[in-house]
C-alpha cells in the first residue's frame, strides 16, 4: 500500500515526490523454524513535507520499518530509497555518511552529552562532520523551539521537555531531508510530550521538514497528517487527517480482530486473553 500526500501545509509550496519509499520490503530475524518475519513485502511512500505517524500493536513491525527506512538496519529482501538514492546495498561507510548528512533522529532517550551545553549538543553532529551550520537556519530552529535562553545550559540544568527540545533542534539543525522520531514522548510527562509534538508539527508547517514518528499513543498520532497502521509486518490501513478518538477506535477494532481466546483452564471466563507473551520485534 502506498501512502498518498495529504492536504498542503501552511506557508510552503506544495512538496513533490517522496522523501523515502520502499518496495517489497521484507525483514526476517532468525532462520528455519525460528524465523520471525518482522516485515512482510511492505510497499510504502513517505510524502515529502508531511508528518507521518506509524502505529501498531507490539510486534507489528513499526520500529523495524523505521529502522529499515533510515538505513539503521539491513533488509532481507526488497528495496529502500531515500529521495532518489537507493540505500539497500550501500556499504556501511556510505550509509553512515548518508544518515549523517540527510537524516535526523529523535529517540526516547535524548542522547545528549552531559559535559556540553545545549548549543554544543545541537551542533555536535555537524562539528564531528567538519561542517559549518547555516547560521540563519540554526537561529530559526532555536527560536522556533524556544531555546534562546537555554543555549548555555548543560543537560542536567534542563527539564525533560527542554532536553527533548534540544534533541529536536539537533535533529533539525543540519536541515535533513527526513526526521525519524521513535516514541519521542515516551519518557516525558503529558505537558512536555505535547510541547515536543507541537515542535514536530511546527517543523513540518513552518520549517518544511518531513517527519516520520513511531508511536503507540493515539493523541500523539493525531498531530500527524497521516497515520499508517501496521499488523503482522504489513501495512493494513491508513488514516488521513487523524483525530485521537478516530485512531483509538481504529486500534480497538484492530485489537478485537487479533484477540486470542484463553486456553481452557488458563483463567476465569471473561478474563484477559492469553497467548500474547511473544517477544516484541516492533
Amino acid at each position: 500500500m502506498s501512502t498518498p500526500a495529504s492536504a498542503p501545509f501552511t506557508g510552503h509550496a506544495e512538496p513533490a515526490g517522496s522523501a523515502a519509499r520502499a518496495r517489497g520490503l521484507t525483514k526476517a530475524y532468525g532462520s528455519g523454524e525460528t524465523t520471525v518475519l518482522a516485515l512482510d513485502s511492505v510497499d510504502v511512500d513517505i510524502a515529502r513535507g508531511r508528518f507521518t505517524a506509524v502505529m501498531g500493536p507490539s510486534g507489528s513491525g513499526k520500529s523495524t520499518l523505521m529502522h529499515c527506512l533510515a538505513g539503521l538496519d539491513g533488509v532481507s529482501a526488497g528495496q529502500v530509497w531515500l529521495g532518489d538514492t537507493e540505500i539497500t546495498g550501500l556499504k556501511e561507510r556510505e550509509l553512515t555518511r548518508l544518515r549523517r548528512d540527510r537524516i535526523g533522529f529523535m529517540f526516547q532517550s535524548f542522547n545528549l552529552i552531559p559535559t556540553l551545553n545545549a548549543l554544543e549538543n545541537i551542533t555536535l553532529p555537524m562539528d564531528i562532520a567538519g561542517q559549518r551550520p547555516d547560521a540563519a537556519w540554526l537561529e530559526h530552529v532555536i527560536d522556533t523551539l524556544g531555546l534562546r535562553d537555554r543555549l548555555k545550559h548543560r543537560p542536567a540544568q534542563l527539564s525533560g521537555g527542554q532536553q527533548q527540545r534540544v534533541a529536536c533542534a539537533r535533529a533539525l539543525a543540519a536541515r535533513p531531508e527526513l526526521i525519524f522520531a521513535d516514541e519521542p514522548t515516551g519518557n516525558l510527562d503529558s505537558r512536555a510530550g505535547l510541547e515536543v509534538l507541537g515542535f514536530l508539527r511546527d517543523a513540518v508547517d513552518q520549517l518544511g521538514q518531513t517527519v516520520v514518528m513511531v508511536t503507540h499513543d493515539p493523541g500523539a498520532a493525531a498531530h500527524a497528517d497521516l497515520v499508517l497502521f501496521l499488523g503482522d509486518g504489513r501495512i493494513v490501513d491508513e488514516m488521513a487527517s487523524p483525530t485521537a478518538d478516530a485512531v483509538l477506535e481504529r486500534m480497538k477494532r484492530f485489537d478485537a480482530l487479533h484477540a486470542v481466546p484463553p486456553a481452557p483452564g488458563s483463567g476465569p471466563p471473561g478474563g484477559p486473553a492469553s497467548g500474547h507473551g511473544a517477544t516484541e520485534q516492533s
